[in-house]
Protein backbone atom coordinates (compact mmCIF):
# COMPACT_ATOMS: atom_id res chain seq x y z
CA UNK A 1 0.00 0.00 0.00
CA UNK A 2 1.35 3.45 -0.95
CA UNK A 3 0.91 6.08 1.76
CA UNK A 4 -0.08 9.61 0.80
CA UNK A 5 -1.52 10.78 4.13
CA UNK A 6 -0.55 14.07 5.73
CA UNK A 7 0.12 14.72 9.41
CA UNK A 8 0.10 18.31 10.54
CA UNK A 9 1.59 17.79 13.98
CA UNK A 10 4.53 15.55 13.13
CA UNK A 11 6.37 14.14 16.10
CA UNK A 12 10.07 14.91 16.41
CA UNK A 13 12.69 12.27 15.77
CA UNK A 14 16.44 12.84 15.60
CA UNK A 15 18.06 10.60 12.98
CA UNK A 16 21.01 8.75 14.50
CA UNK A 17 24.55 9.33 13.12
CA UNK A 18 23.19 11.36 10.22
CA UNK A 19 26.51 12.72 8.92
CA UNK A 20 28.21 9.33 9.27
CA UNK A 21 25.31 7.67 7.47
CA UNK A 22 25.41 10.08 4.50
CA UNK A 23 29.17 9.65 4.25
CA UNK A 24 28.93 5.85 4.29
CA UNK A 25 26.19 5.88 1.64
CA UNK A 26 28.26 8.25 -0.54
CA UNK A 27 25.05 10.01 -1.55
CA UNK A 28 25.34 11.52 -5.03
CA UNK A 29 23.16 13.79 -7.13
CA UNK A 30 20.58 11.95 -9.19
CA UNK A 31 21.10 8.73 -7.23
CA UNK A 32 18.52 6.12 -6.28
CA UNK A 33 18.22 5.15 -2.63
CA UNK A 34 16.12 2.87 -0.44
CA UNK A 35 15.44 3.64 3.22
CA UNK A 36 14.18 0.31 4.53
CA UNK A 37 13.10 1.76 7.90
CA UNK A 38 12.02 5.26 6.98
CA UNK A 39 10.41 5.99 10.37
CA UNK A 40 9.92 9.73 10.82
CA UNK A 41 11.83 10.44 7.61
CA UNK A 42 14.93 12.09 9.09
CA UNK A 43 17.52 10.05 7.20
CA UNK A 44 15.36 10.03 4.06
CA UNK A 45 15.02 13.83 4.07
CA UNK A 46 18.80 14.25 4.33
CA UNK A 47 19.38 11.72 1.53
CA UNK A 48 16.98 13.61 -0.73
CA UNK A 49 18.64 16.94 0.06
CA UNK A 50 22.05 15.50 -0.87
CA UNK A 51 20.84 13.68 -4.01
CA UNK A 52 18.78 16.54 -5.45
CA UNK A 53 18.28 17.46 -8.18
CA UNK A 54 17.21 14.16 -9.69
CA UNK A 55 17.50 11.99 -6.60
CA UNK A 56 14.88 9.32 -5.96
CA UNK A 57 14.00 7.36 -2.86
CA UNK A 58 11.77 4.51 -1.78
CA UNK A 59 10.95 4.60 1.92
CA UNK A 60 9.65 1.42 3.54
CA UNK A 61 8.15 0.98 6.99
CA UNK A 62 5.90 -1.66 8.54
CA UNK A 63 4.41 0.99 10.84
CA UNK A 64 1.71 3.06 9.07
CA UNK A 65 1.82 5.69 11.83
CA UNK A 66 5.49 6.41 11.15
CA UNK A 67 4.79 6.74 7.45
CA UNK A 68 2.27 9.52 8.13
CA UNK A 69 5.06 11.53 9.75
CA UNK A 70 7.50 10.73 6.94
CA UNK A 71 4.92 11.69 4.29
CA UNK A 72 4.61 15.17 5.79
CA UNK A 73 8.37 15.67 6.03
CA UNK A 74 9.08 14.42 2.51
CA UNK A 75 6.16 16.14 0.79
CA UNK A 76 8.41 18.78 -0.88
CA UNK A 77 10.06 16.05 -2.97
CA UNK A 78 6.79 15.00 -4.59
CA UNK A 79 6.92 12.00 -6.91
CA UNK A 80 10.65 11.52 -6.34
CA UNK A 81 9.75 9.82 -3.05
CA UNK A 82 7.59 6.70 -2.81
CA UNK A 83 6.52 5.54 0.66
CA UNK A 84 5.50 1.92 1.11
CA UNK A 85 3.70 0.40 4.11
CA UNK A 86 5.27 -3.05 4.09
CA UNK A 87 7.95 -5.00 5.93
CA UNK A 88 11.46 -4.75 4.49
CA UNK A 89 11.51 -8.53 4.21
CA UNK A 90 9.77 -7.82 0.88
CA UNK A 91 12.54 -5.44 -0.23
CA UNK A 92 13.36 -6.96 -3.61
CA UNK A 93 9.70 -7.40 -4.55
CA UNK A 94 8.93 -3.77 -3.68
CA UNK A 95 11.79 -2.37 -5.75
CA UNK A 96 10.96 -4.63 -8.69
CA UNK A 97 7.32 -3.57 -8.53
CA UNK A 98 8.30 0.09 -8.97
CA UNK A 99 11.11 -0.52 -11.47
CA UNK A 100 13.53 0.77 -8.84
CA UNK A 101 16.73 -1.15 -9.61
CA UNK A 102 19.66 -1.01 -9.60
CA UNK A 103 20.08 1.40 -6.69
CA UNK A 104 23.02 3.43 -5.40
CA UNK A 105 22.44 2.86 -1.72
CA UNK A 106 20.30 0.99 0.81
CA UNK A 107 19.90 2.02 4.45
CA UNK A 108 18.59 0.05 7.42
CA UNK A 109 18.07 1.97 10.69
CA UNK A 110 16.95 -0.91 12.89
CA UNK A 111 15.04 -1.22 16.13
CA UNK A 112 12.37 1.11 17.44
CA UNK A 113 12.07 4.75 16.53
CA UNK A 114 11.49 7.51 19.06
CA UNK A 115 8.02 7.85 17.56
CA UNK A 116 7.10 4.30 18.59
CA UNK A 117 8.49 4.71 22.09
CA UNK A 118 6.65 7.98 22.63
CA UNK A 119 3.31 6.87 21.22
CA UNK A 120 0.92 5.58 23.87
CA UNK A 121 -0.93 2.31 23.58
CA UNK A 122 1.68 0.39 21.59
CA UNK A 123 3.21 -1.53 24.49
CA UNK A 124 6.85 -1.02 23.53
CA UNK A 125 7.85 0.68 26.77
CA UNK A 126 7.26 -0.06 30.45
CA UNK A 127 7.47 3.64 31.28
CA UNK A 128 3.74 3.94 30.62
CA UNK A 129 0.92 1.47 31.09
CA UNK A 130 -0.39 -0.03 27.84
CA UNK A 131 -1.63 -3.35 26.44
CA UNK A 132 1.08 -5.91 25.74
CA UNK A 133 1.01 -5.47 21.98
CA UNK A 134 4.45 -4.55 20.53
CA UNK A 135 3.45 -5.07 16.88
CA UNK A 136 4.98 -2.72 14.32
CA UNK A 137 1.87 -3.20 12.19
CA UNK A 138 -1.76 -3.93 13.09
CA UNK A 139 -1.80 -6.42 10.21
CA UNK A 140 0.43 -8.74 12.22
CA UNK A 141 -1.37 -11.39 14.25
CA UNK A 142 0.98 -12.35 17.10
CA UNK A 143 1.20 -9.96 20.06
CA UNK A 144 3.44 -9.87 23.12
CA UNK A 145 0.41 -10.84 25.24
CA UNK A 146 -0.01 -14.01 23.15
CA UNK A 147 3.57 -15.03 23.86
CA UNK A 148 3.52 -14.14 27.55
CA UNK A 149 0.25 -15.93 28.23
CA UNK A 150 0.46 -19.03 26.02
CA UNK A 151 4.11 -20.08 25.71
CA UNK A 152 5.35 -22.79 28.07
CA UNK A 153 7.84 -21.91 30.77
CA UNK A 154 10.64 -23.52 28.77
CA UNK A 155 9.66 -21.71 25.57
CA UNK A 156 9.57 -18.38 27.40
CA UNK A 157 12.95 -18.95 29.04
CA UNK A 158 14.55 -19.91 25.74
CA UNK A 159 13.05 -16.85 24.00
CA UNK A 160 14.26 -14.44 26.71
CA UNK A 161 17.74 -15.94 26.61
CA UNK A 162 18.01 -16.03 22.80
CA UNK A 163 16.56 -12.61 21.91
CA UNK A 164 17.17 -10.70 25.12
CA UNK A 165 20.46 -12.31 26.15
CA UNK A 166 18.83 -12.43 29.57
CA UNK A 167 20.96 -14.52 31.99
CA UNK A 168 18.06 -14.79 34.45
CA UNK A 169 15.63 -16.01 31.81
CA UNK A 170 14.55 -19.15 33.69
CA UNK A 171 13.58 -17.41 36.91
CA UNK A 172 11.76 -14.68 34.95
CA UNK A 173 9.87 -17.25 32.85
CA UNK A 174 8.89 -19.18 35.97
CA UNK A 175 7.51 -16.04 37.62
CA UNK A 176 5.59 -15.03 34.46
CA UNK A 177 3.87 -18.41 34.30
CA UNK A 178 2.96 -18.19 37.99
CA UNK A 179 1.42 -14.72 37.63
CA UNK A 180 -0.32 -14.88 34.27
CA UNK A 181 -2.54 -13.84 32.64
CA UNK A 182 -0.64 -10.59 32.18
CA UNK A 183 -2.24 -7.93 29.99
CA UNK A 184 -0.30 -4.69 30.40
CA UNK A 185 3.26 -3.43 30.26
CA UNK A 186 3.36 -2.41 33.91
CA UNK A 187 2.04 -5.79 35.02
CA UNK A 188 4.83 -7.54 33.13
CA UNK A 189 7.50 -5.10 34.32
CA UNK A 190 6.46 -5.66 37.96
CA UNK A 191 6.58 -9.45 37.54
CA UNK A 192 10.09 -9.27 36.07
CA UNK A 193 11.22 -7.01 38.94
CA UNK A 194 9.81 -9.54 41.44
CA UNK A 195 11.58 -12.39 39.66
CA UNK A 196 15.00 -10.75 39.93
CA UNK A 197 14.45 -8.95 43.26
CA UNK A 198 17.74 -7.69 44.65
CA UNK A 199 19.55 -7.71 41.31
CA UNK A 200 21.03 -4.35 40.41
CA UNK A 201 22.28 -3.01 37.12
CA UNK A 202 22.57 0.03 34.87
CA UNK A 203 19.30 -0.74 33.09
CA UNK A 204 15.79 -1.55 34.30
CA UNK A 205 15.39 -5.28 35.05
CA UNK A 206 12.62 -5.61 32.45
CA UNK A 207 14.59 -4.04 29.57
CA UNK A 208 15.90 -7.30 28.12
CA UNK A 209 12.55 -9.05 28.51
CA UNK A 210 10.80 -6.30 26.55
CA UNK A 211 13.51 -6.41 23.88
CA UNK A 212 13.16 -10.17 23.49
CA UNK A 213 9.38 -10.01 23.17
CA UNK A 214 9.52 -7.19 20.61
CA UNK A 215 12.05 -9.05 18.47
CA UNK A 216 9.96 -12.23 18.59
CA UNK A 217 6.66 -10.50 17.84
CA UNK A 218 8.08 -8.70 14.80
CA UNK A 219 10.45 -11.47 13.67
CA UNK A 220 13.13 -8.83 13.46
CA UNK A 221 16.24 -10.97 13.07
CA UNK A 222 14.63 -13.30 10.55
CA UNK A 223 13.41 -10.34 8.48
CA UNK A 224 16.80 -8.64 8.60
CA UNK A 225 18.60 -11.74 7.40
CA UNK A 226 16.18 -12.10 4.49
CA UNK A 227 16.47 -8.43 3.52
CA UNK A 228 20.27 -8.27 3.61
CA UNK A 229 20.50 -10.97 0.96
CA UNK A 230 17.96 -9.15 -1.21
CA UNK A 231 19.88 -5.89 -0.87
CA UNK A 232 22.84 -7.44 -2.68
CA UNK A 233 20.64 -8.20 -5.67
CA UNK A 234 19.40 -4.59 -5.86
CA UNK A 235 22.64 -2.65 -5.54
CA UNK A 236 24.44 -1.48 -8.63
CA UNK A 237 28.23 -1.70 -8.97
CA UNK A 238 29.78 0.43 -6.24
CA UNK A 239 26.45 0.69 -4.43
CA UNK A 240 26.56 1.00 -0.65
CA UNK A 241 24.74 -0.98 2.04
CA UNK A 242 24.56 0.80 5.42
CA UNK A 243 23.07 -0.70 8.58
CA UNK A 244 22.57 1.01 11.94
CA UNK A 245 21.80 -1.49 14.70
CA UNK A 246 20.99 -1.04 18.37
CA UNK A 247 21.77 -4.32 20.06
CA UNK A 248 24.41 -7.02 19.79
CA UNK A 249 22.21 -9.61 18.05
CA UNK A 250 21.52 -7.30 15.10
CA UNK A 251 25.10 -6.06 14.96
CA UNK A 252 26.51 -9.59 15.00
CA UNK A 253 24.18 -10.65 12.19
CA UNK A 254 25.22 -7.67 10.04
CA UNK A 255 28.93 -8.13 10.80
CA UNK A 256 28.81 -11.82 9.89
CA UNK A 257 26.89 -11.06 6.67
CA UNK A 258 29.42 -8.47 5.51
CA UNK A 259 32.37 -10.70 6.37
CA UNK A 260 30.84 -13.65 4.52
CA UNK A 261 30.11 -11.61 1.41
CA UNK A 262 33.59 -10.04 1.46
CA UNK A 263 35.42 -13.34 1.27
CA UNK A 264 35.68 -16.19 -1.17
CA UNK A 265 35.17 -19.75 0.04
CA UNK A 266 32.58 -20.17 2.80
CA UNK A 267 32.93 -23.95 3.10
CA UNK A 268 33.23 -25.34 6.65
CA UNK A 269 36.81 -25.72 8.00
CA UNK A 270 36.49 -29.50 7.70
CA UNK A 271 36.14 -29.33 3.90
CA UNK A 272 39.24 -30.62 2.09
CA UNK A 273 38.48 -28.70 -1.10
CA UNK A 274 36.15 -25.82 -1.89
CA UNK A 275 32.75 -26.91 -3.19
CA UNK A 276 30.71 -23.78 -2.44
CA UNK A 277 31.83 -21.72 -5.42
CA UNK A 278 31.32 -18.56 -3.40
CA UNK A 279 33.13 -15.43 -4.61
CA UNK A 280 33.51 -12.05 -2.87
CA UNK A 281 30.64 -9.70 -3.69
CA UNK A 282 31.31 -6.86 -1.29
CA UNK A 283 34.15 -4.98 0.30
CA UNK A 284 33.77 -3.85 3.89
CA UNK A 285 33.78 -0.06 4.20
CA UNK A 286 33.81 0.12 7.99
CA UNK A 287 36.72 -1.85 9.47
CA UNK A 288 34.88 -1.80 12.80
CA UNK A 289 31.49 -0.56 13.90
CA UNK A 290 31.09 3.22 13.82
CA UNK A 291 29.59 4.65 17.02
CA UNK A 292 27.96 8.03 17.79
CA UNK A 293 30.15 10.88 18.94
CA UNK A 294 30.07 11.84 22.62
CA UNK A 295 28.33 15.07 21.61
CA UNK A 296 25.54 13.16 19.83
CA UNK A 297 25.04 10.84 22.81
CA UNK A 298 24.71 13.86 25.10
CA UNK A 299 22.18 15.46 22.75
CA UNK A 300 20.31 12.23 22.00
CA UNK A 301 20.84 9.60 24.75
CA UNK A 302 18.90 6.98 22.73
CA UNK A 303 21.76 6.93 20.23
CA UNK A 304 24.25 5.57 22.77
CA UNK A 305 23.85 1.91 21.75
CA UNK A 306 23.90 2.55 17.98
CA UNK A 307 26.47 0.76 15.80
CA UNK A 308 26.86 1.42 12.08
CA UNK A 309 28.44 -0.92 9.51
CA UNK A 310 28.73 -0.49 5.77
CA UNK A 311 29.74 -2.47 2.69
CA UNK A 312 30.15 -1.72 -1.02
CA UNK A 313 29.14 -4.00 -3.88
CA UNK A 314 32.18 -5.00 -5.92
Amino acid sequence: MMVTLSLTNALSHDPVMLKECLSALQVQRGGRYVDCTVGGGGHAEAIMEESSPGGQLIGIDADPRALKVAAEKLKPYGKDVILINENFRNLENICTRYGFRPVNGILFDLGMSSLQLEETGRGFSFRQNAPLDMRFSDRQVLTAADIVNTYSETQLADLLYKYGEERRSRQIAKRIVQKRPLRTTLELARVVEQAVAGARGRIHPATKTFQALRIAVNRELENLELALGQALELLGSGGRLVVISFHSLEDRLVKDFLRREARGCVCPPSAVTCVCGHTPRMKIVTKKAVVPSPAEVRANPRSRSARMRAGELI
